[in-house]
């Protein structure tokens, strides 16, 4: 058994971590109840106007297609990996990096595949392999819709000039504090909704509904992007938060363990203590 001062040191150790989780839970609570509001606010929006738009699309002559409805010969696809800049937020980035292999490596097998990191923990797993070619994780610092918006026109650009024929973005949707549903959404080209039935309703578009088409895109693909960031954004605070919930009961758990062991360690001190007295009381006697 573990001496008394071992003992005492490895408790103050264990209370001492168990303060920064609880104070680092406190922090990702109060960060989540805002990034969820945000996420929250948002998504009927971004939800109707990317099914506005593909619906409208669907009805448009191949003709007339927008450039960013072109279906190519995927030879090139381009991966947006949307992780967290920090850990401790238990399997949130883990889950993102091993979707993306998967992506890399299965999915897209026999095709050149390349990265672009939103988030340092993607950089760091994708640099090693030099899939990297741009790194973005400096958009949370300032999480706004302009800066995202900047990403997107980045994105749009590499499709249209023809360097990608395929684009994805990765990342992890919020559904609640302990819960984040790992999604892969494809961003280019745009896709009629699956299964959808395209009605043809008798509507006057002013201007044409090509125009509207084409004025609508840019600002879809910007609103998709910015509701995956913000989604990812509230998802790792409320994997950070559960996590950090479980270490503070795991280690409250082992310090009341190590409190046991020391008390008993410290009583079968006492004990043989007293034991040595009687015994040297009773050696006098004789």
């Amino acid at each position: 058994m573990a001496n008394l001062k071992e003992i005492r040191n490895r408790i103050a150790s264990v209370s001492s971590t168990m303060q920064i989780t609880s104070a680092m839970k406190m922090v990702s609570a109060a960060k989540l109840k805002k990034a969820q509001d945000a996420i929250t606010a948002m998504r009927p929006y971004a939800d109707k106007l990317t099914e506005l738009l593909q619906s409208l699309s669907a009805t448009l002559d191949a003709d007339s297609g927008s450039q960013y409805s072109e279906e190519r010969d995927v030879k090139n696809v381009l991966i947006v990996s949307i992780s967290s800049n920090r850990g401790l937020a238990g399997a949130f980035n883990s889950n993102i990096i091993k979707q993306t292999k998967n992506l890399i490596d299965n999915v897209h097998a026999g095709k050149k595949v390349s990265v672009i990191a939103i988030g340092k923990k993607s950089n760091d797993a994708f640099s090693k392999l030099g899939l990297v070619i741009d790194n973005k994780s400096d958009v949370f610092d300032d999480l706004t819709f302009d800066n995202v918006a900047k990403i997107a026109e980045m994105l749009m650009e590499k499709f249209v000039t023809g360097e990608f024929d395929k684009i994805e973005i990765v990342y992890n949707k919020f559904k609640n504090a302990a819960t984040q549903i790992i999604m892969t959404e494809q961003f280019l080209p745009i896709v009629p909704i699956e299964g959808a039935v395209v009605v043809k309703a008798d509507y006057i578009f002013e201007p044409s509904k090509l125009e509207i088409v084409e004025q609508l895109i840019p600002k879809s693909l910007k609103t998709q992007l910015y509701k995956g960031i913000r989604d990812s954004f509230a998802s790792e605070h409320g994997a950070r938060m559960t996590a950090m919930h479980k270490a503070t009961d795991n280690a409250t758990e082992l310090r009341d363990q190590l409190k046991l062991t020391y008390n008993k360690a410290r009583q079968a001190s006492i004990t043989n203590e007293i034991l040595e007295i009687v015994g040297g009381a009773e050696a006098l006697n004789n």
